[in-house]
């Protein structure tokens, strides 16, 4: 019996090693070493499923903390290694407090661009047209008003912008993109404001209202507009024929009437329309259709808004007031001929003689007397040289 048969096996000489080796069968030899090698690597297999389990229990504990932020503590341990517990507090995450509403904040500046909320301070100026603001970075927003600075630029067709904001939404116009949606009808906006103001078609709300006829909008700038109905602006002009809009777009619609872009002809007198409903409103006029009719007179007019405007004659009433005078019109048309009473302005000229007029029909009929045209005539007249024949 060796000295050394009790001994680990890591304690045994080389040489008596080899020596055992040698006495043993072959084949027991190879069955011992298989097993030894197994034994290893179900030992290290074990370590590393461990290791593992316990990776899947932290990252479960911090998942937990993410996905349940109502809890105020959570406690990740280590039994196995002994080490101390991981705490995590939402409220060291965000110490500062509003003390009005409560609102949590990371930081003391946080807190302190929120408190302007609730005092209504405003300590940005500007240096050009004195409006304040709250925050520094929204004042260097405003500044760019004045700067006409556009830093953001669009990498598909070059537009620039004067906020990041503005490029993402301008973007969706590329991407065809539209986020907002509306759970009543389904239709989707590319901007929140569109979908808010959409709403309001469901709901009925009309928040802008008119000061001086009580006339409701849904939009501020649709307020805007009707406004200028009372005090005859018409601020866009065009540079053309000098024809005056109270806004940009029906100005860049008319701008194409110079350019010869109108797509719709009139087949009788060749004039051409940028809209087929222009045309089709047109056409009234050659064939003496007036499908709108008074339902107290019977009068009949070709568009809706005449018949709208008439509709006042009957019950007296008059939206449209001058700003000069304060004298009330029946239509939006009257109210602009009147407006050029205050003005003196004659836009309508005669190229014969000289003479201005303030709407064109008056210069229609003035042109008559140099021509000496007489397209009235008496009808009881015709019947009177009929029966002296």
């Amino acid at each position: 019996m060796s000295f050394y048969t009790d001994l680990p096996q890591c304690c045994v000489r080389k040489e008596d090693r080899v020596v055992s080796e040698l006495s043993n069968q072959k084949g027991n030899s190879t069955l011992d070493q298989e097993e030894k090698e197994q034994k290893r690597f179900k030992e290290k297999k074990k370590r590393l499923c461990t290791s593992k389990d316990e990776e899947h229990l932290v990252l479960k504990q911090e998942t937990d903390i993410l996905v349940n932020p109502s809890n105020k503590r959570f406690i990740l341990s280590h039994e196995d290694t002994g080490e101390k517990p991981f705490s995590f507090s939402l409220k060291k995450a965000r110490p500062y407090s509003c003390k009005s509403c409560g609102k949590n904040y990371k930081t003391r500046n946080g807190l302190s661009y929120h408190m302007r909320t609730h005092t209504g301070e405003k300590p940005f100026s500007c240096g050009t047209c004195g409006k304040s603001f709250s925050q520094s970075s929204i004042l260097t927003i405003h500044i760019r008003t004045h700067t006409g600075e556009k830093p953001y630029s669009c990498g598909t067709c070059g537009k620039s912008c004067s906020q990041k904001e503005a490029l993402d939404v301008h973007m969706r116009t590329h991407t065809g993109e539209k986020p907002f949606s509306c759970e009543t009808c389904g239709l989707s906006f590319i901007r929140k404001s569109g979908l808010r103001s959409h709403m309001r078609a469901h709901t009925g709300e009309r928040p802008f209202s008119c000061v001086t006829c009580g006339k409701s909008f849904a939009q501020k700038y649709c307020l805007t507009c009707h406004m200028m109905t009372h005090t005859g602006e018409k601020p866009f002009s065009c540079g053309t024929c000098g024809k005056s809009f109270y806004t940009k777009s029906p100005l860049t619609s008319h701008m194409r009437t110079h350019t010869d872009e109108g797509r719709f002809s009139c087949g009788t007198c060749g004039k051409r329309f940028l809209y087929k409903s222009s045309l089709d409103s047109h056409m009234m006029l050659h064939t003496g259709v007036k499908p709108f009719l008074c339902g107290t007179c019977g009068k009949g007019f070709r568009r809706k808004s005449r018949l709208t405007d008439h509709m006042t004659t009957h019950t007296g009433e008059k939206r449209f007031s001058c700003g000069t005078c304060g004298k009330g019109f029946h239509s939006k048309d009257s109210l602009n001929f009147h407006m050029k009473i205050h003005t003196d302005e004659k836009p309508f000229l005669c190229g014969t003689c000289g003479k201005g007029f303030r709407i064109k029909h008056r210069l229609t009929s003035h042109m008559r007397t140099h021509t000496d045209e007489k397209p009235f005539s008496c009808c009881h007249a015709n019947q009177n040289k009929v029966h002296e024949q």
